[in-house]
């Protein structure tokens, strides 16, 4: 191996442990659509759309705190999940309408942007009561009170949209 081999297989090992070091948030899988094949149908070039797939980073169940009878209030607790939508791209050609004319390419652009959500949870109340003086001093059962817990997605968008010369 000579030194330019060399200096490339540091380049590339460098490269592979900066990627194994980036935070798993901002590490999403890029998707180009393949949309080539609309072509023969379609009177104009064929749309490209470019995006990246998502990866949701769990975080710790929330809701395992000490409830009123002794049960834990949450049963089945949320989980929360961070991601980062990554950037989109769609790209239409305009279709010519007039002779001689160009349109210029409609396009689509979207932003990375931060998404924060929770899974849905739920509750059940304590089905046993304090006991009372009667039925000899034991603790008496009831009916348990049975909840959801809503899951959540916040996080904002903030699309654009324009027209390209070609």
């Amino acid at each position: 191996m000579n030194l330019r081999s060399h200096a490339g297989l540091g380049l590339l090992a460098a490269a592979f442990a900066s990627a194994a070091l980036a935070s798993p948030a901002s590490a999403d899988a890029p998707v180009i659509v393949p949309l080539q094949g609309l072509e023969p149908v379609l009177p104009m070039d064929a749309p490209s759309v470019a995006t990246g797939v998502p990866t949701p980073i769990p975080g710790a169940p929330t809701g395992f705190h000490q409830g009123t009878g002794g049960l834990p209030d949450a049963t089945l607790p949320r989980i929360p999940l961070d991601s980062t939508l990554s950037e989109t791209d769609i790209a239409a050609p305009l279709p010519e309408v007039l002779r001689d004319s160009e349109p210029g390419t409609a396009a689509l652009t979207s932003p990375r942007s931060a998404m924060k959500a929770v899974t849905p949870g739920a509750t059940v109340g304590n089905p046993v009561h304090a006991p009372q003086g009667d039925n000899l001093g034991l603790p008496e059962l009831g009916v348990p009170q049975v909840g959801v817990l809503t899951p959540a997605l916040n996080g904002a968008l903030d699309p654009q949209l324009g027209l390209a010369p070609s």
